[in-house]
């Protein structure tokens, strides 16, 4: 037998095993690496989906959180790990297009994995303490223009930091950054009026309604459904700073197209369930469930936007 038919026969052996494994795939319980840790939005997301698949694929799908190096650590487990669809991944946008922008990574986040869907996004929104008089956001940017310095914001992550550096950039203004481990820590400095602003992933929503901040813009296209009269920054003639955070599920590079689709298929059911909607909605989540096409092209697209950013603002994390 010559060496290309051998290799012909090779070939076509694997696939026939790949197509195998995918046909009789689930067998045995899936692992789900949620790269955070435990009772984090992303957690809490991720476990809604675990459960939901486990009901829907006949096998448990057992959430497994694997936390360090701002969502790191637990993305290079996935990377690495055989691409048999009983490893997979639940991710934030800022873990895989903006991570590869700010670090040096131990797996290539656009080649060692592939997108199945967006599960559910997250928008965010510019807050200020009551005592600062402005009541919209161009408001708040002729004040920062006409008193350089005298504002600040809390950044409690280098997301916040960085996009709070885009905003500077975009208006023209000069705010100055306050550094806080987290976002609940910029928030409550906030609320206590430590500092004037902060780029909140809505989690003030129940403040802004009660009056105890106030909501002037939100970053993504279009207008939020949980909080629809705070309109956007490109309403407002601001563009460049938009940011909506997502959270959705991802699987080694090569993993059998037949599983991604059934993966996808599911996805796309939990996310009209009505009790998931309402649990996303309690969350300020919104559903999205889109293809795996779409979800890569939106990373690709996002990631490709924060390494402009990186360059144009020099921003280092901290």
């Amino acid at each position: 037998m010559s060496k290309r038919r051998e290799a012909l026969l090779g070939g076509a052996c694997m696939l026939a095993g790949v197509a195998a494994r995918a046909d009789t795939w689930p067998s045995k319980p899936i692992r789900l690496v949620i790269p955070f840790a435990p009772a984090g939005a992303s957690d809490v997301l991720a476990r809604i989906v675990a459960q939901k698949l486990t009901q829907s694929l006949g096998q448990s799908v057992v959430p497994d959180n694997k936390a360090g190096a701002n969502g790191i650590l637990g993305t290079d487990v996935v990377a690495k790990s055989p691409p048999d669809g009983y490893t997979l991944l639940m991710t934030v946008g800022s873990a895989q297009t903006l991570a590869p922008n700010l670090y040096k990574l131990p797996y290539d986040a656009e080649k060692d994995l592939v997108a199945i869907s967006n599960f559910a996004a997250l928008n965010t929104m510019i807050v200020v303490h009551p005592s600062v008089p402005a009541k919209t956001i161009q408001e708040f940017i002729g004040l920062a223009q006409a008193n350089p310095g005298k504002y600040d914001f809390a950044a409690g992550t280098s997301l916040i930091q960085l996009v709070g550096e885009s905003f500077k950039k975009a208006t023209g203004t000069h705010i100055v950054a306050i550094p806080y481990k987290g976002t609940g820590p910029q928030l409550a400095a906030v609320l206590a009026g430590e500092v004037a602003m902060t780029i909140d992933p809505f989690t003030a929503v129940q403040q802004v309604k009660a009056g105890k901040l106030r909501a002037l813009a939100v970053l993504s296209n279009t207008r939020s459904t949980v909080l629809p009269e705070v309109p956007t920054l490109v309403e407002a003639g601001v563009r460049g700073v938009e940011l909506s955070s997502w959270v959705g599920l991802m699987a080694p590079a090569g993993t059998p197209r037949p599983i991604i689709d059934r993966l996808h298929a599911e996805m796309v059911k939990i996310v009209a369930m009505p009790d998931v909607k309402e649990r996303l909605a309690a969350l300020n989540y919104e559903p999205v469930g889109d293809t795996p096409e779409q979800f890569a092209a939106a990373i690709a697209a996002e990631t490709a936007r924060w390494a402009r950013i990186v360059k144009e603002t020099g921003f280092k994390a901290q």
